[in-house]
């Protein structure tokens, strides 16, 4: 079978990384944070905002649009 190096090697570093901490995840949560911070790189939220968007346009809607595209009749 067929190894990729670099997907190896990668795998090491992961595994040594999460050795030295025991393999605590909140530890090592704690450690990804303190180096995100010190980096001094902005962090972006890319997480979805709540709200009244469209499934597919993304568009805001608005809850009076339905006139526009279907025909009310009063009765």
């Amino acid at each position: 079978m067929w190894t990729d190096e670099i997907v190896e090697e990668i795998h090491q570093i992961r595994e040594a990384y999460a050795k030295s901490f025991n393999y605590d995840l909140d530890a090592m949560f704690e450690d990804l944070r303190k180096k995100e911070a010190e980096s001094g790189r902005e962090v972006v939220n890319l997480s979805r905002k709540p709200g009244l968007k469209s499934r597919w346009s993304g568009r805001t809607k608005d809850p009076g649009d339905e006139k526009k595209y279907f025909q009310v009749q009063d009765n």
